[in-house]
């Protein structure tokens, strides 16, 4: 009887590495087959019903634009993206610093909380034009927008996360004696940790839609002006095709942001929490 096992450089690879291999690969590959799905859609409609560029611009009139337009397009890439990095870092740091001080005091969190929900409530397309005359300086209005949508998720995860540490843990530490900087090293981050990268997943993104929304509101006369600059010069000039394209360079960059942030999360907590495999 034949021997059907064949060589040991022909083993399939086994079941585990097949799944992990299948885990890394479909988060990629399917949304990447969908946009080109809908691209190729999209192109066929245009085609099909001779609708006007000036109306609908085909994706392909769409690449060209870019194309056309690169050194413009990365340049008020880089004023937004600019904007939107400092905003969130600015969150961060004054996020997680406040849900430390919320989590040791109570008082000052009923206190201060209402106040960033007010933040998050509140139309940033009402507060922008008071920013602009109370500022003075777009770029500030600019950074200052984009940290207020990108500042309540940081905060509130963060402060859900430091809550959430196990009792028995903590009562495990107090009774080891462990001083407050242990506590927060070795128990309270660890278990902030992944609600502070959920808060982080949407704050990048709010960031830079606050810092796209700001630069419509500070509008184009500026020295340094992002994407939607580019947008508005579309709109007046009715050239459809230069909208779209800052339009595909925002939301390129917040799907790539995203994945990175989603990366990043999965890279941090892989191994000991069960949402590294989300």
């Amino acid at each position: 009887m034949a021997d059907t096992r064949g060589t040991a450089g022909e083993q399939p690879a086994p079941p585990d590495r097949r799944r992990s291999a299948l885990r890394r690969t479909v988060p990629v590959a399917a949304p990447l087959l969908v946009g080109l799905a809908v691209l190729a859609a999209w192109e066929a409609a245009v085609w099909y019903f001779q609708t006007p560029p000036y109306l609908l611009p085909a994706p392909s009139a769409i690449g060209e634009k870019i194309q056309q337009n690169a050194g413009r397009l990365a340049s008020a890439w880089l004023v937004t993206f600019g904007t939107m990095a400092v905003a969130l870092a600015a969150a961060v740091l004054l996020g997680v610093a406040l849900a430390v001080v919320f989590v040791t005091s109570r008082v000052v969190e009923l206190s201060l909380f209402p106040y960033a929900v007010v933040l998050q409530v509140t139309p940033l397309i009402a507060i922008a034009p008071l920013l602009v005359i109370w500022l003075d300086n777009p770029w500030w209005v600019r950074l200052v927008c984009a940290w207020i949508v990108a500042f309540y998720p940081i905060l509130s995860g963060t402060v859900v996360g430091l809550r959430s540490a196990d009792a028995g843990l903590r009562d495990l530490f107090r009774l080891y004696g462990a001083g407050p900087w242990q506590r927060v090293r070795l128990l309270l981050a660890p278990s902030a940790l992944p609600y502070f990268l959920a808060g982080l997943r949407v704050s990048v993104n709010l960031a830079l839609v606050g810092a796209v929304v700001a630069e419509f509101v500070t509008g184009t006369g500026t020295d340094s002006t992002g994407l939607a600059s580019l947008v508005f010069e579309g709109q007046e000039t009715m050239d459809v095709g230069l909208t779209f394209a800052a339009l595909g360079v925002i939301s390129a960059t917040g799907v790539l942001i995203y994945f990175a942030t989603h990366l990043t999360s999965g890279w941090l907590l892989a191994g000991w929490h069960d949402s590294s495999d989300v």
